[in-house]
């Protein structure tokens, strides 16, 4: 699916990008509304993030002329820090499909996404999607997971945060990005929740270069799964027989 964000503060849009990036979507940032009109012109989008206030043409006026010209597609979801209940409601009045304030919540924002996009387009939310790596299927229509063709039990916690791996394989993984997009908030420096989750998926998933893949942990960092390469299996077998 492939997203537009408007958004006008630099590191704004770097995290909006990031999220959903990381969660699987092409994303697309443009700093006004005249810069993303532009590229309306020559493709198309399946969902557009708007924030309010941008140089130029506001994200209100944005939304009314895009829904004036594209009826009602693409959905459309205001990200913004205007609180007041009056600019929800002429938000939601002028064709914004959601609106959700700053600041930006990376599991709330996945959620909200993923939400408009099933709503807008109920035939591919049914596709199945399966993710191969190694001997692991990931079929997330049945949200399962199967390792040498036999499925792994899995809690549905456990479950999402595998999905999350797989998805995001060969990436460096920051903690709070990865606390946010499974458990909706960072869970701070003392929780040990994630740890201790990517412990049991090591367990239960066997995750090893025998399996095709390797998760190591990153220092201060977070986390990288990726696929194995023949001298992981090697250097694991080679510290088995050790």
């Amino acid at each position: 699916m492939r997203i537009a964000s408007v958004e006008d503060d630099p590191d704004q849009a770097e995290l909006i990008r990031q999220i959903l990036s990381e969660a699987g979507f092409e994303c697309e940032s443009f700093a006004n509304g005249a810069d993303f009109l532009r590229a309306l012109r020559e493709r198309a989008y399946d969902l557009l993030l708007v924030d309010w206030q941008l140089p130029g043409t506001s994200g209100y006026e944005l939304v009314s002329w895009v829904r004036q010209k594209s009826g009602n597609m693409p959905p459309i979801l205001f990200v913004t820090s205007r609180t007041a209940e009056s600019d929800i409601v002429d938000g939601l009045t002028v064709g914004a499909d959601d609106y959700m304030l700053k600041p930006i919540r990376a599991g709330e924002l996945i959620a909200r996404v993923r939400s408009l996009l099933r709503r807008a387009y109920p035939e591919a939310a049914q596709e199945v999607e399966l993710i191969r790596r190694g001997n692991y299927i990931v079929d997330t229509h049945a949200r399962t997971i199967t390792v040498g063709g036999e499925p792994a039990l899995l809690s549905p916690r456990e479950y999402e945060l595998a999905l999350f791996l797989f998805r995001n394989t060969g990436r460096l993984l920051a903690r709070e990005v990865m606390e946010q997009a499974v458990w909706g908030r960072a869970m701070g420096a003392g929780s040990r929740t994630l740890d201790t989750h990517i412990s049991r998926l090591r367990l239960k998933l066997a995750l090893r270069p025998e399996n095709g893949v390797r998760l190591t942990s990153v220092y201060s960092h977070g986390y990288r799964f990726e696929e194995a390469s023949a001298a992981d299996v090697e250097a694991d077998e080679a510290g088995a027989d050790a």
